[in-house]
Parts: structure tokens; C-alpha cells; sequence
């Protein structure tokens, strides 16, 4: 199939929902993800941004997808077209303006023996549940480290852990973006979706995986042993249990963390990453170089570029803003919406305010994030809010009406959602998230 035909395939499919043809940008789009380009590359051959770019791509899936009944995206689409050999001339014909019928051959489903041979010619890919981005700024060296995690035989189990809101989720999906692993299987889970273990793993299975009497677990395991599968499970917290200690499952989800514990103690040649803002035991190693296991804690950003094309003035300005908000992406959209709004986009009118301004949404996100602390953790994060000084784990004991085992407990959790932060210093010192201060010395106040 020539890229000719490909556009105008594609022009059809296009002007069937929207009664528009192809415009040039698009025809770059279908072009350059054809011939395996990233977004970046794409933009810098058309000089457009590589937002617009993206966001062009991302309508042009929802449409084809709309189109073709099947689930399409940047690194689905020439498998997918390919897959459905959709010759202009032979393959297509149209009942209707929104209605395509493949007629080259009658309508059937699959058994699964055809849907486990048709995969192992086509890569299958499901991004469905992923969450639609438009920026990555200044991951370099994630990107870099999590490529050879990817890379590593030896990798098995791959965590990207931080706080709500910093990117986590964000920078697996622009990893995805740019990179085209040999992988037979790509599965993005959204845990915040639906959370069920069976629904979730037998949806896996589905069209993937040929039909036998092995349970669940053996199925899922032989699944990582013959493919070469890269699993996503995003929002790992939601199976946890609230108002307990970091990384507790909830009962009903314990199947998760021994299908996990599977996935680094047997022998296959697949990739499974967790993203999550609370560490657990699985995300765990004893010896970073010789345990299957790796994990990335993602701090906030540094890089004023996060700030291009808001409408922002004082551009002197930016670097302060972005330190005020610890480089949060998701706190710095919540506050520029402030900015635009209340200051007409000046920067350093903002700033004159001299206080760190929680907005409505943060605060929302805070209670919920404070209601999931056990009791022990919002006793060590009231004392811990009551001062901006660094505090010495001695000093923070003294002060608490907590036995030793429940402190060291607690304090090791708070840390595990990156709320409570250590720092080497002439000894071993402690701080509070300044953001979470600032909203718990207000809580307390109400």
C-alpha cells in the first residue's frame, strides 16, 4: 500500500464526518507517522509547534477511529491500515456518508486461534485508557533512563512514582509517543477506570491470548513468556487502602500484587510499569543493578518552556513562578487560569502578592490526599506543618505522642507519597511539602 493511497483513504474518512478534505498539515501528519516520525521531527519539517502537530494527530485518530470501528492511534495506525489491507480501488465501499464496509471479503469474527496468529504478524496496540497529552518539557534524562529500562533483558518491573499532578503519567505517554520499541503488545490500564483485577487482566487476554483452560494468572504469565508485551498500569493508588499506611492493598485487589511479585520472579520477556503516587512493597529492590525491579521518582520541573503559549507576561518572571509552585505542571495550570483571570496574565503583579496562593481545585486534590492519611501520618504532618524549618527525625519524635514502631512507620509512608521529603545534611533532616504545608496550617485554621 503506497502512502498515496493511504491519504486518500484517509481523505475520504476525513471528509465522510467532517465534509471537509485533508488540509496540508494533515496530509504532513499522516505522512510523517507513516514513515515511523515523531511529533517533534514532524513539526520541525512543517515549522509548526509540536503542540499543533499533536493535537492534529490526536483529531485525526478520534476520526479514523469513529471511521473504521477500530481503536486507532500514532502507533497503531500503519498496523492497523496495514492490517486491514484497505486498497482504494478494491477494499472500500461506502453505504452511506458515515458507514465503510470492508468488502473484499464477508464480515466474521475471529476465533481465537486467527486473533493469536493475525497479532503475531501485527503489533497490537490499545492506548484507549492512556491520557491524551500535549507538552513534555525538560524529562530528558527520564526519558533517557526509562529507554534503557526498556531496553535491559534484566528489567522486568518498571515504577514511575511521585506526587499528583508532576507528570507521571504524562511522560510515560510522550515516551510512547517517540518511541517505537520492538514490542508485539502495548496496554495502557487505567485503574481509576475500573479497578476489578479480573475484568482488567481477562480484557488483556481478550483478542490477544488463545482460549485454553489455564486460570487467570497462568494465562496472563504465558501471555509475558511468548510476547514481548509492554503493560501500563496507571493510577496504581486506587487499589490501595485509604486512611492506612502507604502501599496497603485493598483485599479485593491482593490478586494485583501477586500478579506483580509473578512478574519479576519468573523467567519472560516483558515489560510491566506502574504509575503511582504512593510507593509500595513490589517497588522494592535490594540491589538496583542486579533486580528486575526499577523505579523513577519524578520531581518537579525547572524549565520555562512549560510556561510558552499561555499568555503569560513578565517572561523575567516565569523562573520564580515555577519555584513558587515546585514545578508542578499540574499546580502551575490551576494557577496561570488565576493569573489570566485575576492579574490580566502579569506575572509579576501575581508575585507582588508575596504568598503562596492554593487554589480551589488544589485544594479539592488536598482533602482528598489528606483523607487517605492513617491517623499516625496526619499527626507527624501537623507537627511538621506548624514550622518551614528542616526538622531532625529526633527532634520531629520528641514532639509526638507516637510509640517508636508508629512513628518509624509513619514517617516512612509519608515519604512513600512524597509529601514528606529527606535531606542529607550534617545529619539526617526532614520537610514538608511546602504546598501541603501551606494547606494544612490553612485547614487547621478552619
Amino acid at each position: 500500500m503506497t502512502i498515496t493511497e493511504i491519504l486518500q483513504i484517509a481523505d475520504r474518512l476525513v471528509f465522510s464526518q467532517t465534509g471537509k478534505h485533508l488540509d496540508d498539515l494533515q496530509e504532513t501528519v499522516i505522512k510523517g507517522v507513516w514513515q515511523g516520525q515523531t511529533y517533534q521531527v514532524i513539526a520541525d519539517e512543517c515549522q509548526y509547534s509540536e503542540s499543533r502537530v499533536r493535537d492534529v494527530g490526536y483529531k485525526l485518530w478520534e476520526i479514523l477511529s469513529a471511521q473504521l470501528g477500530e481503536h486507532i492511534n500514532k502507533c497503531n495506525f500503519r498496523s492497523t491500515f496495514e492490517r486491514l489491507d484497505l486498497a482504494l480501488s478494491q477494499f472500500i465501499d461506502i453505504q452511506n456518508s458515515n458507514d465503510f464496509r470492508f468488502c473484499s471479503y464477508p464480515h466474521q469474527s475471529l476465533n481465537n486461534d486467527q486473533k493469536v496468529q493475525s497479532n503475531q504478524q501485527h503489533p497490537y496496540c490499545n492506548l484507549k485508557e492512556a491520557p491524551r497529552i500535549n507538552h513534555c518539557y525538560g524529562r530528558e534524562n527520564q526519558l533517557s533512563t526509562l529507554s534503557h529500562w526498556l531496553e535491559d533483558r534484566n528489567t522486568n518491573l518498571i515504577s514511575i512514582l511521585g506526587i499528583a499532578g508532576i507528570g507521571k503519567s504524562t511522560l510515560v505517554r510522550y515516551f510512547l509517543d517517540l518511541n517505537t520499541q520492538p514490542f508485539d503488545v502495548i496496554i495502557w490500564k487505567n485503574l481509576k477506570l475500573s479497578q476489578s483485577f479480573n475484568f482488567n487482566i481477562t480484557e488483556i487476554l481478550t483478542n490477544i491470548h488463545a482460549n485454553n483452560t489455564e486460570n487467570i494468572f497462568n494465562k496472563f504469565m504465558n501471555l509475558l513468556h511468548k510476547k514481548q508485551c509492554l503493560i501500563i498500569f496507571d493510577n496504581i493508588e486506587e487499589i490501595f487502602i485509604p486512611e492506612q499506611l502507604a502501599g496497603i492493598y485493598k483485599p479485593e485487589y491482593q490478586d494485583y500484587q501477586k500478579i506483580f511479585t509473578m512478574i519479576t520472579q519468573t523467567e519472560h520477556q516483558s515489560k510491566v510499569i506502574l504509575v503511582s503516587q504512593e510507593k509500595c512493597t513490589e517497588m522494592h529492590c535490594l540491589d538496583k543493578q542486579l533486580y528486575p525491579i526499577k523505579y523513577l521518582e519524578l520531581s518537579g520541573l525547572d524549565d520555562i518552556k512549560i510556561l510558552d503559549n499561555t499568555g503569560l507576561n513578565n517572561q523575567d518572571s516565569w523562573l520564580k513562578l515555577i519555584r513558587l509552585y515546585e514545578g508542578n505542571p499540574t499546580y502551575l495550570k490551576n494557577i496561570v487560569s488565576l493569573i489570566q483571570d485575576v492579574y490580566d496574565g502579569e506575572v509579576a503583579d501575581f508575585l507582588e502578592e508575596n504568598s503562596l496562593i492554593i487554589t480551589q481545585t488544589m485544594e479539592s486534590h488536598f482533602n482528598d490526599l489528606f483523607n487517605r492519611l492513617s491517623s499516625i501520618e496526619q499527626q507527624i504532618i501537623l507537627e511538621l506543618s506548624k514550622s518551614d524549618q528542616l526538622i531532625s527525625r529526633e527532634d520531629l519524635k520528641q514532639k509526638l505522642p507516637l510509640s517508636s514502631v508508629d512513628f518509624v512507620k509513619g514517617l516512612q509512608s509519608l515519604q512513600q507519597r512524597y509529601l514528606v521529603t529527606k535531606i542529607k545534611e550534617e545529619k539526617v533532616m526532614f520537610k514538608l511539602s511546602p504546598f501541603f504545608r501551606e494547606y494544612v496550617k490553612n485547614r487547621c485554621k478552619d
